[in-house]
């Protein structure tokens, strides 16, 4: 939504920066877990051939190629320098599961601002599951290995990732930070993203408003073509259309539907929810 924005460029998941080369990202990003290139094959083609097909995947990947010895910050500003003057919005997930990647954005764009959007970790946890099976648990290696079977279990992913991104705000001044409950936003879109266009400095009037409501308009909004179908999240891609809604906020309490022990939230989940106003 707020990629949206007249003055942003909203980008699907290019994970460009959990790597300092483009050789070890395609190291990283191969077999199973290929389709975290989808996102950053789909920007090029998009960005230098002005559509998305089969053909200019294939260019996209020839062009990605073409930099193999190139570090991903020099392939960031280079798709900077083509979408200006507007500027990218990028929400790539797993930027805030590894410290060292975030420093890598910091170190890129000393500039940077970081909208940290927090989910209450009973909603996310479920989110997590039901993407291809719980398959993004086993590739995070979110599992609980204290029972036996060993289980797959989001929550620690959830906690590993809250600390890695609070340890890493805390270097950041506090006028390049802000954070936002997601459940806000369904909530109260208006006054989220007025908040947030004006920490950005960027304009808000209806018209701006009205274009952000829109995130279906993306070009990035569809499943994209053979070879690089996804690059945001399946469940977003088959229904891009954003529908506000009151969401109330879910116990920290009780067992949890995706394990089959009856167990509940760890107590270093429930501290850090606690402490982010769940």
């Amino acid at each position: 939504m707020l990629g949206q924005h007249p003055q942003a460029y909203g980008v699907p998941e290019l994970n460009l920066f959990s790597a300092e080369t483009v050789e070890h990202l395609l190291e990283g990003f191969k077999g199973l877990r290929q389709f975290q290139m989808h996102g950053l094959w789909r920007v090029v083609a998009q960005l230098y051939n002005q559509e998305q097909s089969i053909q200019t995947v294939e260019m996209a990947y020839q062009w990605i190629m073409h930099r193999y010895s190139q570090t991903t910050a020099e392939i960031y500003r280079e798709l900077c320098t083509q979408v200006y003057p507007l500027i990218i919005v990028d929400k790539s997930p797993c930027y805030s599961t590894q410290i060292s990647t975030l420093h890598r954005i910091e170190r890129t764009f000393p500039d940077a601002h970081y909208l940290y959007i927090v989910r209450h970790p009973r909603a996310q946890g479920r989110s997590m599951m039901n993407v291809t099976d719980g398959l993004m648990t086993i590739l995070s290696r979110s599992i609980d290995y204290s029972v036996n079977p060993p289980c797959s279990d989001p929550q620690i992913l959830w906690a590993d990732i809250q600390r890695t991104v609070l340890n890493f705000l805390e270097t950041i001044p506090a006028h390049r930070q802000r954070r936002l409950r997601g459940e806000e936003v369904l909530g109260d879109p208006e006054k989220s993203f007025q908040g947030i266009c004006e920490w950005l400095n960027l304009r808000w009037d209806e018209d701006t408003y009205q274009a952000m409501l829109r995130p279906d308009n993306s070009v990035y909004a569809c499943p994209g073509p053979y070879g690089a179908q996804l690059g945001n999240d399946p469940n977003f891609l088959k229904s891009p259309i954003f529908k506000s809604r009151p969401i109330a906020l879910e116990s920290l309490e009780g067992p949890l539907s995706w394990r089959e022990d009856g167990k509940g939230f760890i107590p270093d989940v429930i501290e850090i929810a606690k402490s982010l106003g769940y």
